[in-house]
C-alpha cells in the first residue's frame, strides 16, 4: 500500500476510534460513571464549557427540526440531513460527556498527575517533576515551544513548571516534549493544594528510597 493511502487509512482509522470514544463516554455519563478515576482524586474541569456545549446541542435539535419542515417533499434529502442533524446533536451531547466522565486524575498512591480533556488529551506527569505550581487565570494563548496549553473555555486556570520534560502525544500521535503545562480544573485551588501535598509525599518517597537503607 502506498505511503498516502496507508495515512488515509490511519487517518479514518483515528477519526473511528476517536468516536468510539465519545460514544463510549456518552454510555458511562447516562450511568454515571467515570474513566480511569479508580486509586486517584478526580478533579473536574466540564463545569465552564457546559452551558455553551448544550447551547449547541439546542441550536442543532432547532435546525433538525426546521429541516425537517423544509425537506418534507423531498424525502430521501430529508432521511439524509436527518440523520446528519440528529447524529450531530449526539456527537455535542458525547463531547461533552467526555469531559465529564474524563476528568483529570491526581494519585497520589502512583505518583502521577492525569491531565485530560474529553478523549484526544491524556498526558500522565510525575509529582517529581514538578518543579512549582500556581493557580494562573489565562484567557488568552500564544503557542510555544515547550509549552501546552489545555484550554477549556478559552481560558486556564493552573500552570505546572517541569524540571525535565514530559511527552504529550496527539490525536493522530504527533509527540511533542512540554516543560510548562497551562490546564483549567473547576477546584483550582483544591487541585493546587493537593498537588502541593502530593510533591511533598514524592519527595520524601524519593529522599526515603535513596537513604541509607536503600537498594542501589
Amino acid at each position: 500500500m502506498k505511503s498516502g493511502a496507508w495515512k488515509g487509512v490511519q487517518v479514518v482509522w483515528t477519526l473511528a476510534r476517536h468516536e468510539l470514544r465519545l460514544m463510549v463516554s456518552l454510555v458511562l455519563w447516562l450511568a454515571r460513571r467515570t474513566h480511569g478515576t479508580a486509586g486517584g482524586t478526580p478533579f473536574g474541569y466540564a463545569r465552564g464549557q457546559g452551558a455553551i456545549m448544550f447551547g449547541f446541542a439546542f441550536v442543532s435539535v432547532v435546525e433538525t427540526a426546521a429541516m425537517s419542515v423544509l425537506l418534507l417533499d423531498r424525502p430521501t434529502v430529508h432521511a439524509v440531513v436527518l440523520f446528519l442533524d440528529v447524529y450531530t446533536v449526539v456527537f455535542v451531547v458525547a463531547l461533552h460527556a467526555a469531559n465529564v466522565v474524563r476528568p483529570h486524575v491526581l494519585d497520589p498512591g502512583s505518583g502521577t498527575l492525569r491531565i485530560r480533556r474529553a478523549v484526544p488529551v491524556d498526558l500522565r506527569i510525575p509529582l517529581e517533576r514538578i518543579a512549582s505550581v500556581r493557580r494562573e487565570l489565562r484567557m488568552s494563548h500564544e503557542r510555544a515551544d515547550g509549552e501546552l496549553d489545555v484550554e477549556v473555555g478559552s481560558q486556564t486556570t493552573i500552570t505546572l513548571e517541569l524540571t525535565e520534560p514530559v511527552t504529550h502525544v496527539t490525536l493522530f500521535g504527533r509527540r511533542r516534549d512540554v516543560r510548562v503545562v497551562r490546564f483549567h480544573a473547576d477546584e483550582s485551588d483544591a487541585l493546587v493544594r493537593a498537588l502541593a501535598t502530593g510533591r511533598r509525599e514524592a519527595e520524601q518517597r524519593a529522599a526515603q528510597a535513596s537513604g541509607p537503607g536503600a537498594v542501589p
